[in-house]
């Protein structure tokens, strides 16, 4: 088992990557447990694969499991399941000092942390991811959130957990769709400031996604260290290092945006798309070489994610799409900062980026594909 310390200064916490974690839950989670009842919030299909296992780990060590089962998918993200899920954790008379699991992908643990920070204004939670892209990104750093008609993330907190417990048995379970979605989030490491990394995925990728035990160990190990170390330097995104992080996610989140937040365009593809259109624009204003732009968008293509946006068969313009930019959570007096690329590991922020030639860029790339 790897174990990542997070130094968030007066919370610090651990990562702990290994196979069978879920079979250990109790264990792993000592001292956290105080109650015989333990509220676990999860989706549907984690129950199905996993509920058994976390049941009996709760049980043969004296615990009460009280499940809030709900339905998978990015429209669970809502006003209307944070107050559902609040409500039950009230009644369940869950205290400031007590933890709430949160045992899922991305949307179960933002949803499941968000409620925990406003829960009698903040108790405690344990992140259990069984996604990829959960283990590798959203399960760590704090941030947690909903989403809105107007977007994606736009109301949340930043409320750390106290543990983070990413079993690498759950990745076997996943859909392949699933599984691709997460990597992407894997190579953004890559791509933000470590081109020894890319060049590692370039090289493993597609055998640490078919199921090579020890290449997962790794790329899940290497990019929570990445992002512990990130968000160490910048825990509430005040400085500029952590929004790096956001690296294909204002492309990315606009696509999700148009595509409904459904499952037409999981969040991980959207991200993978984001960077090879970020990547692609810092190549139109000449910051990046365009073999450098094609050599991301042909390792996504190479493993199974989309690289064009013509793929995603959009029905709107370049401007339908820096609309849904303008609802981005990062806009600030008005402008949009870009995370753009002067090279392949060399991600830096950019707040002088015209929105008028995004939508240009865009126009090009709905029209045409990558040329």
């Amino acid at each position: 088992m790897a174990v990542i310390p997070v130094a968030i200064a007066g919370r610090p916490y651990e990562v702990r990557v290994g196979a069978g974690l879920l079979a250990e839950l109790v264990p792993q989670c000592r001292g956290r447990l105080r109650k015989r009842a333990v509220p676990i919030v999860t989706d549907a299909n984690v129950h199905a694969a996993w509920g058994d296992v976390v049941e009996a780990s709760l049980r043969d060590n004296g615990h009460e499991p009280h499940w809030r089962i709900l339905p998978p998918g990015e429209q669970t993200k809502s006003w209307e399941e944070l107050a559902a899920t609040v409500n039950w954790l009230l009644a369940l008379e869950v205290e400031r000092g007590d933890h709430v699991i949160a045992l899922g992908g991305g949307v179960i643990g933002d949803l499941t942390g968000f409620c925990a920070a406003v829960l009698k204004r903040g108790c405690k939670f344990i992140q259990v991811p069984t996604t990829l892209l959960a283990q590798v990104d959203s399960s760590v750093g704090g941030k947690t959130a909903i989403n809105t008609p107007a977007g994606k993330n736009l109301v949340g907190a930043f409320h750390q957990p106290s543990l983070v417990l990413a079993d690498l048995s759950a990745l076997e379970t996943l859909p392949e769709r699933e599984l691709l979605a997460g990597y992407a989030e894997v190579v953004k490491y890559g791509l933000i400031d470590d081109a020894d990394f890319f060049s590692w995925c370039d090289a493993n990728g597609a055998k640490m996604i078919a199921g090579d035990s020890a290449l997962r160990e790794y790329a899940v190990s290497h990019s929570v260290a990445a992002k512990a170390r990130i968000v160490a330097e910048d825990e509430f995104e005040t400085t500029g290092r952590r929004a790096l992080l956001n690296l294909g996610h204002t492309f990315g989140h606009a696509l999700e945006a148009e595509t409904g937040f459904s499952a037409r365009l999981l969040h991980g593809e959207g991200v993978a798309l984001g960077m090879v259109l970020a990547a692609r624009y810092s190549a139109h204003l000449g910051l990046m070489a365009r073999t450098s732009a094609d050599h991301v968008a042909q390792h996504f293509s190479a493993v199974g994610l989309r690289a064009n946006l013509t793929e995603l068969g959009l029905d709107c313009d370049g401007a339908g799409l820096v609309r849904h930019m303008l609802h981005d959570k990062k806009m600030d007096a008005g402008a949009l900062p870009f995370l753009l690329m002067k090279g392949i590991g060399q991600t830096y922020l950019a707040k002088d980026v015209s929105l008028d030639d995004v939508a240009t860029f865009l126009d090009g790339e709905l029209a045409a594909g990558a040329n």
